[in-house]
């Protein structure tokens, strides 16, 4: 399987259609990829807190609209990254929206832990409360988003349903870079998985970003990593090598699930 992660530059003086425009189109040039993953919050900044009421989308906004038929003309799986999606009863997620080849929509998943503590995403945002995988074929996708990287319960719980590739959109920050690579490769390790973590660069809101998306194989090798410019990352991913890890090192069976808490 080849996948393709475009690390988008979040360009302030951009307004959200002209960036629609202009992702739709680079998401039409990896066509002959089998994947292609978009960063978290692209469209607004995952830090452009001031925006995110006027940027809210139903379900089907525009960026909904353009991401398929941009996966559509190019014939890929499609992780689109997340929205702003405004609910039908007016509250705020942080959602991410997977299309398939044909550009139908195979899975949404609204972010489980937001960011900010008592400010910015965690008190403008609900919370999701459902782990989402894609039947991706060959490769079943788990659906994490950002903030999430740094919870491995999620991604146990993905895994147990049957993931065999995480997938993380994000728009993690410049000064902890370091935690971003080495939680990419802690949640590959732990569960040998392939992670592919798709980041953005430029600045939200005053916010300088890491960029540095990565692609983690299931034994923790990083096979692909960007720089802090726009650019896009393709790798050749083999399933075989997630069931071939965890045969010849079944530390996955060794799991001790429901240890009761010290009294």
């Amino acid at each position: 399987m080849r996948a393709s992660l475009i690390q988008i530059a979040v360009d302030p003086d951009e307004s959200s259609q002209a960036r629609r425009v202009r992702v739709a189109s680079l998401v039409r040039e990896q066509r002959g990829a089998d994947l292609v993953v978009l960063p978290e919050l692209w469209p607004v900044g995952a830090f452009a807190y001031e925006s995110f009421e006027a940027e809210a989308e139903g379900p089907d906004g525009p960026t909904y609209e353009a991401m398929a038929k941009a996966a559509a003309d190019a014939g890929v799986w499609l992780h689109a990254g997340s929205v702003v999606e405004r609910a039908p009863d007016g509250l705020l997620y942080n959602t991410s929206l997977v299309f398939s080849p044909s550009g139908e929509l195979a899975a949404t998943y609204r972010k489980i832990h937001r960011f900010g503590f008592d400010k910015g995403e965690a008190v403008m945002m609900a919370a999701g409360s459902a782990l989402v995988t894609v039947p991706v074929p060959d490769l079943p996708l788990g659906v994490a988003t950002c903030y999430d990287l740094r919870f491995p319960e999620l991604f146990r719980g993905l895994v147990d349903a049957g993931a065999l590739a995480l997938v993380i959109p994000a728009g993690w920050p410049a000064r902890r870079r370091d935690h971003w690579t080495l939680l990419a490769r802690a949640r590959a390790v732990e569960n040998q998985a392939y992670v592919l973590a798709c980041g953005t660069t430029g600045t939200h809101a005053g916010v300088e970003q890491a960029g540095h998306s990565i692609v983690v194989d299931p034994w923790g090798e990083v096979l692909a990593e960007a720089g802090t410019a726009e650019e896009v990352l393709t790798v050749d991913l083999d399933p075989e090598k997630v069931r071939t890890t965890r045969e010849q090192f079944p530390a996955l069976k060794d799991r001790l699930l429901g240890l009761a808490a010290p009294r």
